[in-house]
């Protein structure tokens, strides 16, 4: 022991040393070891970059492929059959109170109990799972794609949520807005509701308790609402974005942007 601190002292005495002869020193004559100017000027740019939003490239993105993808999976276990082939056109629910249901896309037989599921969406049926035709499947197994087209509305939502801060659904369930948050929104609309982190702004509802749920992202205001109280929200999907208040001139000229290139063509 006593000889490894005779072997540390030198060592300690000579940094104490270099360490008063610099107390005075100005800061760029310093050793690189105290300040690492390099990891500040990327913390910049990567800071600076991220502010920054390619119009160009977000809109060639869907310019090139205007679709929408969607994966149609088993809603419960059971034997499957397809009611329609590859390059299918297929309709969401119509009518005034949607009481029209969308195409037949499969039907699954569950304990002699068979359950048509229809389509929600328009678009073209892609990818069929063919060989799983009268076969057994899991919950939530894939059957096929819906390439659905997208509108200029929709163009404009999803690219927003690329710039947004999105805060997503904890759990499968309803949600509603706490009731500050909610009579503020009725006052004035969302986008004038401001929330912070650790803030009280959504009530959720499952198996017949109500949790609230607390804000724990970026502070903002809130620009999309992605829910409709009293329905279902699958686990993980988008509640709201969140815009900050500096950022509203940059998203507004996104959609204006967004409208006048589609517009134009």
């Amino acid at each position: 022991m006593l000889a490894l601190w005779l072997f540390l002292l030198p060592i300690a005495e000579c940094l104490l040393t270099s360490l008063t002869a610099q107390k005075h020193q100005p800061l760029s004559q310093w050793p690189k070891w105290h300040v690492n100017t390099n990891v500040i000027k990327a913390n910049i740019q990567v800071f600076t970059m991220s502010n920054e939003i390619d119009f160009d490239q977000l809109l060639s993105k869907y310019k090139s492929d205007p679709y929408d993808y969607i994966d149609v999976c088993a809603v419960h276990t059971g034997r499957v059959q397809f009611k329609l082939v590859n390059g299918d056109e297929v309709h969401a629910p119509s009518g005034e109170w949607k009481q029209v249901p969308g195409t037949p896309l499969y039907e699954i037989n569950r304990e002699r109990n068979p359950k048509l599921v229809n389509a929600q969406t328009n678009g073209t049926v892609m990818d069929i799972m063919t060989e799983l035709d009268g076969q057994f499947v899991e919950a939530g197994e894939k059957l096929m794609t819906i390439r659905h087209p997208l509108k200029k509305k929709e163009i404009i939502e999803a690219i927003l949520k690329d710039v947004l801060y999105l805060f997503p659904a904890p759990e499968t369930a309803k949600y509603f807005f706490a009731m500050d948050i909610q009579s503020r929104i009725d006052k004035k609309g969302a986008r004038s509701v401001t929330i912070d982190k650790g803030d009280e702004i959504i009530t959720m509802s499952l198996m017949k308790r109500d949790t609230p749920v607390y804000y724990n992202g970026e502070g903002g205001v809130i620009h999309s609402v992605y829910f409709k109280p009293g329905v279902s929200v699958p686990q993980g999907e988008p509640l709201i974005g969140i815009c900050a208040p500096e950022k509203l001139p940059l998203i507004q000229k996104i959609i204006t942007r967004v409208k006048a290139d589609w517009d134009a063509e």
